[in-house]
């Protein structure tokens, strides 16, 4: 895209966006087609980023991260995007699995979990669907009874991103089944606990090198301790408070996803001929950049505004639904055109014009599907006076 600095830059920010898309180019770029065929990212490319202080980075130095904001996040994002990867799940463990320990743990939890997710020495996931429960997380089926000092964990999730390789997961449940919000809580479960298994890789259509596994609970049995938050039933209001970042991180990667898609897509129809003549010669294919262009920007203006709210922690939930709404629905559309002007290569997946587009897809349905967006911004609207 067209060079645009963002408002919310700054030199701390330049400098670290060139940390950010040196790691990106050098450990991720070469290694994105290993990682759809195996299915998951190297193990050891979490150690690398922790290394070099690419995780966690938002959370407070004194629990070993970097003492950032989300504006740190939004980069590293980016940049992985712009690697032509959608394989690590970094976003999630950085601005969504650590925000929960940090926001709702006890120092001893922050202090056992968070420095060694930042050292990539353990991999975070978060466990909210089930088979049967997607959108609606009043209705989990997952139950954790107390037995003692304990809680019994059973049930099943699904969908679980960094599930194959997690050694941490936050996992949402009743403490209460017979309770809907009020009876849900957050349970910290270690992956080495007995009874708690994975199932396979699932294969989906598209962000086919990241590790989304089934999670499966039998008779698992942690320490009450692992409750997240200071009593049961919170679990539900936690979830709401974090899910506004959540969506946002949605918003930003689907942002960076247009920017690529527009990137490639220019490359290709400079270089491939038709008729005599590269395709950009073509006025079908300059007036589709010219609204890919146009679509990419007006979402890239929407989303830096909501990432300089949330720096400045203002950005609201309804907000955040509409951004998410936004970059989503229009990043899909992009990748379409972008997909089209390549014509029958673009439908080969060796093409990341092909990946993109099977990528994106998800954007609408995770984090919360389009269709739950419109309902939380209509909730927002004033009716009239």
């Amino acid at each position: 895209m067209p060079p645009r600095r963002s408002p919310w830059m700054n030199q701390d920010l330049d400098d670290f966006r060139d940390l950010a898309r040196t790691f990106c180019q050098k450990e991720i770029a070469p290694n994105v087609e290993r990682y759809i065929e195996q299915k998951h990212v190297d193990r050891d490319l979490w150690n690398k980023a922790g290394e070099v202080g690419l995780l966690c980075l938002s959370i407070p130095e004194e629990y070993g991260g970097g003492g950032g904001s989300f504006a740190h996040e939004a980069i590293l994002i980016e940049e992985q995007a712009r690697a032509g990867d959608s394989s690590w799940g970094v976003s999630l463990h950085n601005g969504i699995v650590a925000h929960y320990i940090l926001a709702y743990g006890t120092e001893e939890q922050k202090q056992t979990w968070l420095p060694k997710m930042a050292s990539g020495e353990v991999v975070g996931a978060i466990a909210m669907t089930e088979p049967g429960t997607g959108s609606d997380l009043q209705s989990v089926t997952t139950k954790a009874i107390r037995d003692g000092d304990d809680y019994v964990i059973n049930g099943t999730k699904i969908f679980i991103t960094n599930g194959a390789q997690a050694d941490v997961v936050v996992t949402v449940v009743k403490t209460n089944p017979e309770e809907k919000a009020a009876g849900i809580s957050l349970v910290i479960v270690p992956a080495d606990t007995p009874g708690f298994s994975r199932g396979k890789v699932l294969d989906k259509i598209g962000m086919k090198g990241q590790d989304t596994s089934e999670l499966i609970y039998e008779d698992v049995r942690v320490p009450a301790s692992n409750l997240l938050g200071t009593a049961e039933g919170q679990g539900f209001i936690q979830l709401m408070e974090q899910l506004p970042q959540e969506r946002l991180i949605v918003a930003v990667s689907n942002v960076a996803a247009m920017e690529f898609c527009f990137d490639e897509t220019m490359r290709y129809v400079h270089d491939r001929h038709a008729f005599g003549r590269p395709i950009w010669g073509f006025q079908n294919t300059k007036f589709k950049m010219a609204e890919v262009a146009t679509e990419a920007r007006v979402a890239r203006s929407f989303l830096d505004e909501c990432i300089a709210l949330h720096v400045e922690k203002q950005l609201d939930i309804p907000t955040a639904a509409m951004v998410k709404l936004w970059c989503s629905e229009r990043a899909q559309k992009v990748a379409d055109k972008c997909l089209q002007l390549h014509g029958g290569y673009g439908y080969m997946n060796e093409y990341p014009i092909a990946r993109a587009w099977a990528d994106l897809r998800v954007s609408q349905i995770y984090a919360g599907t389009s269709e739950i967006m419109k309902e939380i911004i209509s909730r927002s609207l004033p009716a009239p006076v």
